[in-house]
């Protein structure tokens, strides 16, 4: 990776002449790093500041720029800010919707980490970089002369050699149908020993409105047919068996009957199932706590006595546990769980692909992200994003973050390719990847073993691979 070769103005900082309203802030790079990939500047440093005009509406803009004869650029401006400023910019999204990174004035010298990455351009290189520096008072007015900061970019070196990676794009296998499936959970509330839904009892209609929203984002979908769906009702253990049967099982109907009226489904299409008293729930939750008696209790739930003499037990050996439990972690036994089961039309063509990836990107395959990307430009910004968009959507993926790592390390982000490739799994190509990652962090030696490895199980590239790192050591 070429490296921006930096000169400071000032070895001891870089320090503004002084403005007419008060004295100059001091801005310092430190640790100041500047990487090129071929498509890509990525930038870093801890931005030192002195001489802060500290004030709770007081605001200082920190504003990088990059510049070459007519051609500039600003990057995302750091802004520090004091504590009225601050909270009102975070109450109203400023730095989401301005794409500033904003820092709480803590004094008047302080240290603030910059990050951020740019599309490199030819007319980059050479370009005088700056900071520009505005103070900002009550309703962003500005209360002093802004403040120039030279940072002078020499050139790139184009002398030194660096690894120069050659990446293997894996192909994903399609899917002859694709079959998803949603599941959900709702907590509906009845009355005592009622089986009948009131929508607008205590919280149902967030409840109702929950599986709605979850069946409405098939149901309305063109593109999706809906294959199956099934409800399956939950009681608490409390109360006799039989009652806690009558209740589940009507529970779950009145459900049922609620969303066919909604969709107007056959009546035999959702299924149903029920279950009087949910223990297995209620062991995973004593399991993760640290309630006392734990292990006792544990020991008591997964015993062979019957449900009513198991919970009379509970209630009368654990007193305190059982007033507890029953208080706040029963009522979220008394649950519905849903899934439905759907299969999505296959898409072919990448321009409706490239769409539905901005738009609906969990309607589409792995394959189909890939089929679409050959069209692009490798490393174009839209490349990019569509191979982050698939392993967005399919996170659990080897082949997904295998391709997200290669996009990562072309575009120069070796901390995010790092992070994919602890999920691309121990195929030869994701070895063979993580020998990249050694090499473009300089890491020769590990590089090596990796690229020997992925030889010996026959990757077509790790050779030549071997023979660029014994160019480089030469």
């Amino acid at each position: 990776m070429n490296k921006i070769l930096l000169n400071l103005i000032s070895a001891a900082g870089l320090f503004i002449a002084p403005a007419a309203v008060a004295g100059p802030v001091v801005v310092q790079p430190k640790d100041f790093k500047i990487d090129k990939t071929n498509t890509t500047i990525y930038i870093s440093s801890e931005i030192l500041l002195d001489s802060l005009n500290k004030g709770t509406n007081r605001e200082e803009w920190i504003t990088p720029v990059i510049k070459n004869g007519a051609d500039s650029l600003e990057l995302p401006a750091v802004v520090v800010a004091g504590r009225n400023r601050y909270y009102q910019a975070q109450r109203y999204r400023i730095p989401e919707k301005k794409n500033i990174q904003l820092h709480l004035m803590s004094s008047s010298s302080m240290g603030v980490n910059y990050s951020t990455n740019v599309p490199y351009e030819k007319w980059m290189n050479g370009a005088r970089l700056s900071f520009r520096v505005d103070h900002k008072g009550c309703c962003g007015d500005d209360f002093k002369p802004t403040e120039i900061v030279p940072y002078k970019i020499i050139e790139f070196d184009s002398e030194r050699s660096s690894f120069k990676p050659t990446f293997n794009w894996i192909t994903p296998q399609a899917e002859a149908v694709k079959q998803r499936e949603l599941r959900g959970q709702a907590f509906i509330d009845f009355p005592v020993n009622k089986i009948v839904i009131y929508p607008d009892y205590r919280r149902n209609t967030i409840e109702l409105a929950k599986i709605q929203a979850t069946i409405d984002s098939v149901h309305n979908d063109k593109d999706i047919t809906i294959n199956a769906l099934s409800i399956k009702g939950f009681a608490s253990p409390e109360g006799p068996w039989d009652n806690n049967v009558r209740l589940a099982k009507g529970r779950t109907a009145a459900l049922k009957t609620y969303v066919e009226q909604l969709y107007h489904f056959s009546p035999d299409f959702i299924a149903t199932s029920y279950d009087p008293e949910d223990w297995g729930g209620l062991r995973a939750y004593v399991e993760k706590s640290n309630i006392t008696n734990r292990e006792e209790i544990l020991t008591l739930i997964d015993s062979d006595l019957e449900p009513d003499a198991k919970n009379a037990k509970l209630e009368n050996t654990y007193p305190e546990q059982y007033k507890f439990l029953l208080a706040n972690v029963y009522p979220a036994l008394r649950h519905s769980d849903y899934r439905i089961e759907y299969t999505i039309r296959s898409y072919s063509d990448p321009a409706e692909i490239l769409t539905l990836a901005k738009t609906k990107p969990q309607n589409l395959s792995l394959q189909e992200f890939f089929l679409a990307a050959k069209t692009l430009e490798p490393g174009s910004q839209e490349y990019n994003d569509l191979f982050e968009t698939a392993v967005r959507m399919y996170p659990a993926s080897e082949v997904a973050n295998l391709n997200a790592a290669n996009v990562a390390m072309d575009r120069g982000d070796l901390v995010g390719a790092e992070r994919y490739l602890a999920k691309a799994g121990d195929t030869p190509d994701a070895i063979y990847a993580r020998g990249i990652l050694c090499a473009l962090n300089n890491d020769y030696t590990a590089a090596r073993d990796y690229f020997r490895q992925a030889a010996r199980l026959k990757v077509a590239d790790a050779p030549a691979a071997l023979d660029q790192l014994d160019e480089l050591e030469k």
